[in-house]
């Protein structure tokens, strides 16, 4: 499962009293920790066992179409994939892969989280707030619950979308 869905669902359990802040704040960053190190460990392993091969190649000149200044800039293309659906994970063991320094790899995946955990979790919060407000009956309150997580996974598509373009246009613009 992806961890926005999760970190939405979090936000949702919370407001309804099913989980406490504190267990929610633990819970998420050893998650959070745990992911980040085992996708950097598995990304290092990838690359001393299978670097050679066509298709991690193919993999690599892929990921590097998505964020072309991953090698110069890691901080910042680690740090932006927080916020693209689903390109987080890639980018995650890539950064093993790719055998970035784990300080700075750790310190983008640190700082982004800090950012990206608390604002879903509160946009989980108040959509579980904002369905209440609509109804009190449980089928209401999920099809609320479920159309405003529609709309943020379509916002959230269009914003990695354009982020996709400016990246093309930029690379395009400046001849690289």
């Amino acid at each position: 499962m992806e961890g926005e869905f999760i970190l939405i669902s979090t936000g949702i359990l919370l407001h309804l009293g099913a989980l406490s802040f504190y267990f929610v704040l633990v819970f998420v960053f050893l998650g959070l920790l745990c992911k980040t190190l085992l996708g950097y460990y598995i990304g290092s392993l990838i690359y001393d066992k299978w670097n050679h091969t066509k298709f991690l190649k193919y993999i690599e000149k892929r990921v590097l179409k998505v964020m072309p200044h991953f090698k110069q800039k890691p901080f910042w293309s680690i740090f932006i994939s927080k916020f693209i659906w689903g390109v987080n994970n890639i980018v995650i063991i890539f950064s093993g892969y790719q055998k970035i320094n784990f300080k700075k790899y750790l310190k983008a995946e640190l700082y982004s989280s800090i950012i990206w955990v608390p604002a879903l979790v509160l946009l989980g919060y108040l959509f579980s707030y904002t369905a209440l407000r609509v109804s009190d009956e449980i089928w209401k309150f999920f099809f609320v619950v479920l159309i405003l997580i529609i709309m943020f996974i379509v916002l959230h598509k269009l914003m990695g979308w354009a982020y996709e373009i400016f990246e093309e246009f930029y690379h395009d613009h400046n001849g690289k």
